[in-house]
């Protein structure tokens, strides 16, 4: 039968002596954003955390036997069968295996993943309203820093995407010529090419930028425009 999940992590969290502010503040090093209501939620079972949150929880919190804690007496595990001697006798013969090398486990040699993908000779805020020509692009070997999805690259141009975008990063992009409202995206409008957030609202059709000390660009009936793409980072 499963424990109450709850009730566990909040005792190895007062173990610990973290608070659920605390504890919130350690989720966010594993990229989790959530409030300390959240977690309050979770240890009183009215919520419960995702797989990701889960996992990171009990990495927070030194939760190593997960079957155990959670589930119960574990008939694989041949450890949970012996007493606390016979355990440390286990491990102690574990670690002479160990120490020989002999029935140490080969780790694979994973061969990093490369391929290539076009990248822009020109930055955003370039006058070009062919962008994606052939001529405009040399191709590049990237890794898996670069999403999958990604069809193309460029750098910024300039501070108007601050803070979340700065001049010169890159940017990886996936081509469409279809958006949906509050995406970020490469647009071509009247003669420049632009990375901003489209804004397709009751008052029209806009080009944001994140930094608030630019005005919005807004797209008339007579604008020349062009979405290129959805930025992916």
């Amino acid at each position: 039968m499963v424990k109450k999940l709850g009730s566990i992590l909040a005792s190895h969290r007062k173990e610990k002596k973290i608070s659920q502010i605390e504890l919130a503040e350690q989720l966010e090093h594993y990229g989790i954003s959530v409030s300390n209501a959240a977690i309050s939620a979770w240890e009183k079972d009215s919520s419960v955390p995702n797989a990701i949150q889960f996992l990171a929880l009990c990495k927070i919190l030194d939760i190593t036997d997960i079957y155990n804690e959670f589930i119960g007496f574990n008939p694989e595990d041949a450890l949970a069968k012996l007493n606390e001697e016979g355990k440390a006798k286990a491990l102690e013969y574990i670690g002479l295996l160990l120490l020989s090398e002999q029935f140490q486990k080969k780790e694979a040699t994973i061969i990093p993943f490369r391929r290539t993908i076009r990248w822009s000779l020109l930055a955003s805020s370039a006058g070009i309203g062919e962008f994606l020509d052939d001529e405009n692009f040399e191709m590049i070997e990237v890794g898996d820093e670069v999403p999958a999805e990604a069809d193309f690259g460029l750098a910024l141009n300039g501070d108007s995407m601050e803070p979340r975008y700065h001049d010169k990063q890159a940017v990886w992009v996936q081509q469409t010529n279809t958006l949906n409202n509050g995406e970020i995206g490469i647009f071509y409008l009247d003669g420049m090419t632009y990375c901003k957030q489209l804004i397709d609202d009751a008052d029209g059709v806009f080009l944001v930028s994140l930094n608030s000390k630019y005005e919005p660009i807004k797209v008339t009936a007579d604008s020349s425009f062009k979405i290129f793409g959805r930025v992916l980072n």
